[in-house]
């Protein structure tokens, strides 16, 4: 090797290390300006001022717990007390909860010293530890207060609105209605209603004790009632679960069926034409390429809201998926097989029926039933958009912004399901296609 030979080998070397060395800097110098443009484009610092700790906290309180609502209308001085605040909650006419005394006054007694009075001619007083006592009246849409202008964190006040978040609870004023918030941990009503005779009933009563209802047997009436619940909708909550499994099995499989002879058309091996088997894999481009949640748009605006829609739009998403794994599959196939089956005389069908699919069976079982456990949590989101399944209710239940608990039971269910269907689908595919080796 010569000088220049030598020469020209380190220069070439040199280059290397100094691109390799760029590279170095250039990544992590794209990464940063790639998070500082993150970091401005989405407002993070107005995020971060935005952001209200006091409703996260309040939020995750009522996904665990449940709040008992007594209100005054400034109107009627009628005093209801109900559990969430619905009417479905409210408690039967001469029952009240233990922690609300007195008649005429009407004292609510939140515990840790947080004591509210229910004062005649829309008077109410607030007993608070380490704060003066707050006095307000209500007078037509308007409060008159003793509250200082300097007011806590805690305290939000207008002379149309007064708000106190508490430990104990909450305490909100207007001018037509006066509301506490006591909060509770657990389900409450969960299983029962508290017009239900097996409100308060423990499990062993209900079982071996004597018959509550002379209509009724326990076990049968119990079931009826927790079945019927109209609070947590047990048994519309069943039905739902069952739409959004029905709405992915539906889509899943007949993408399924629809796709395997296409894949036919789009396998190389199998369609020589050009032309057709082009046109087959566009096909297969442009319905996966549009997201099952634009399908489910679209088909929305064309036949309506309803589960069928949201099963069409999982079936239209997953032809174009199958299509292209099952082509793929099916250009992988053991053309010794296919020779063997043709040596006996069979004809075109029954060479695909006995000596293709037999091969790309495990792969094809594996791949729907994957697909059928993923569309179960799809099915929950096209649910919300379509009208039907869980997706519904737990998209109502968020929009309310009242009953968080009952968006958590439902987000239970949600992963629930999803477990069982990973676990039906694992189960299911580990038999079949033992089975088929």
């Amino acid at each position: 090797m010569t000088a220049t030979d030598l020469s020209f080998a380190k220069e070439n070397a040199d280059r290397l290390f100094q691109r390799k060395r760029l590279i170095g800097y250039a990544i992590p110098a794209v990464i940063l300006l790639y998070l500082i443009y993150i970091f401005f484009a989405f407002d993070l610092p107005g995020l971060a001022g935005r952001a209200n700790l006091n409703n996260a906290v309040t939020l995750a309180s009522d996904s665990w717990s449940h709040k008992v609502h007594v209100t005054r209308d400034n109107r009627s001085g009628e005093i209801t007390y109900a559990v969430e605040g619905e009417r479905k909650g409210t408690y039967p006419e001469g029952q009240r909860p233990d922690w609300v005394t007195g008649d005429e006054v009407i004292i609510i007694d939140l515990g840790g010293n947080h004591i509210v009075r229910y004062l005649p001619e829309n008077r109410t007083e607030i007993e608070l530890p380490g704060f003066p006592m707050i006095e307000v009246q209500a007078e037509g849409r308007s409060l008159i207060s003793n509250l200082p202008t300097d007011l806590p964190d805690w305290i939000s006040a207008s002379n149309r609105r007064i708000g106190i978040t508490t430990p104990e609870g909450r305490i909100t004023l207007t001018g037509s209605r006066t509301e506490v918030f006591n909060y509770f941990p657990g389900w409450e009503l969960f299983w029962f209603t508290l017009d239900s005779p097996y409100h308060g009933q423990g499990l062993a009563t209900i079982l071996f004790g004597e018959q509550i209802d002379p209509a009724r047997s326990n076990i049968a009436g119990a079931i009826s009632d927790w079945w019927n619940n109209p609070m947590w909708r047990h048994k519309d909550v069943a039905w739902a679960i069952g739409e959004t499994i029905l709405m992915a099995f539906l889509g899943t499989m007949g993408a399924a069926i629809i796709a395997l002879p296409l894949a036919f058309l789009a396998a190389k091996r199998f369609s020589p034409v050009m032309v057709l088997r082009a046109a087959t894999r566009r096909l297969f481009d442009f319905l996966r390429g549009v997201d099952a949640l634009i399908w489910t748009v679209v088909l929305a605006r064309a036949f309506g809201p309803g589960p069928l829609t949201g099963a069409l739009a999982i079936l239209i998403t997953d032809t174009g998926t199958f299509g292209k794994i099952f082509s793929e599959a099916l250009e992988n196939v053991d053309g010794k097989q296919i020779e063997g089956v043709s040596s006996t005389g069979a004809k075109p069908l029954q060479r695909y029926r006995f000596g293709v699919i037999p091969q790309v069976v495990p792969v094809l079982l594996a791949q729907i039933l994957y697909f059928l456990e993923s569309n179960t949590r799809s099915a929950t989101i096209i649910g919300a958009i379509t009208g039907g399944g869980i997706g519904l209710m737990l998209t109502q239940a968020i929009q309310t912004q009242k009953d968080w608990e009952e968006v958590a039971y439902y987000i239970v269910l949600i992963v629930v399901m999803v477990m069982f269907m990973d676990w039906f689908s694992g189960w299911l595919r580990g038999k079949l296609i033992d089975r088929k080796d």
